[in-house]
């Protein structure tokens, strides 16, 4: 019962806790408030998607723009309040309690505390990207895992909204899978506030209506062009898809899973096979996957 009671205090005050900071994100802008930076952000993208539009013929309201807006809120703060800060933090503790089992209490391996607060950033910022790309590419790779990912490419016309339109379960396999890793090295900081922004407007203008490659460094950075194709509905014959980079492009570079064509088409068709039939709402969106059918 006692062990029961310690995981049922988890889930209360995992509950509390998240409430307490999604009010006080929306009651108190300030320049540490992922609201207010995810809103200017997404402001500030579309309007350079406005006055550099890549595919003319699209409407400034896009197919599905209000749809994705709400995703992005739903996926960045709602979602935490329906269930998933109170699961993150039992799979934590679970962990630990498994750890327990065989006296090991702590599995950091790297030490680096000491390094320069730069160091520590960038070494962050690349292992995170780095295991994302895997888990992006196993999104693809396994059929029960990719019926969930059907939810981000069923994105038919391309704009910064579309960042955030992904699956609830996602967000459960990406956290659960980077956990491992990223405990094992010990970092110092403690807020990671920069890196995580940066993430979000490299993501935002991946998704844009804008026909930037960034020149030379389209080989480390990834950019809309090069994302426009990992959304194509045809890809490469014999892949599981194409540019899986998020944040880096040069992952998809240096492993063989890079493909841009000497001409963009701007007006690729995007989606996947019989994408005619997927779900249109989004609660028929969110359950997709969770059955047989």
């Amino acid at each position: 019962m006692e062990f029961l009671s310690r995981y049922l205090d988890i889930v209360i005050n995992s509950y509390k806790s998240y409430t307490h900071y999604l009010i006080h994100e929306v009651l108190h802008p300030g320049w540490h408030n992922y609201f207010y930076w995810l809103l200017g952000l997404s402001l500030a993208v579309w309007m350079l998607e406005m006055a550099f539009p890549w595919r003319s013929r699209q409407g400034k309201l896009r197919k599905d723009f209000f749809l994705d807006a709400f995703y992005m809120f739903f996926n960045f703060f709602l979602l935490s309040l329906i269930g998933y800060s109170a699961i993150s933090n039992v799979g934590v503790q679970l962990f630990n309690d498994f750890l327990g089992l065989f006296n090991i209490r702590n599995i950091v391996a790297i030490q680096i505390q000491q390094w320069p607060v730069v160091m520590q950033y960038l070494l962050l910022f690349v292992f995170a990207d780095f295991i994302q790309w895997n888990i992006h590419r196993l999104l693809h790779r396994s059929p029960w895992l990719w019926e969930f990912h059907k939810l981000h490419h069923s994105v038919e016309e391309m704009g910064f909204a579309a960042h955030l339109r992904f699956h609830w379960m996602e967000t459960i396999v990406y956290k659960s899978i980077q956990y491992i890793p990223l405990a094992m090295i010990g970092f110092g900081i403690q807020d990671f506030f920069i890196i995580h922004i940066i993430a979000v407007a490299i993501g935002h203008l991946n998704h844009a209506n804008l026909g930037w490659d960034y020149g030379p460094l389209k080989y480390i950075v990834n950019n809309p062009v090069m994302h426009l194709w990992h959304h194509a509905k045809n890809q490469p014959k014999g892949s599981y898809g194409v540019n899986f980079g998020l944040s880096l492009s040069i992952w998809d570079y240096l492993f063989g899973t890079a493909y841009v064509p000497s001409k963009v088409d701007p007006y690729e068709v995007l989606g996947f096979e019989d994408i005619e039939y997927y779900p249109k709402d989004f609660v028929h969106q969110e359950l997709h996957g969770l059955s047989s059918k």
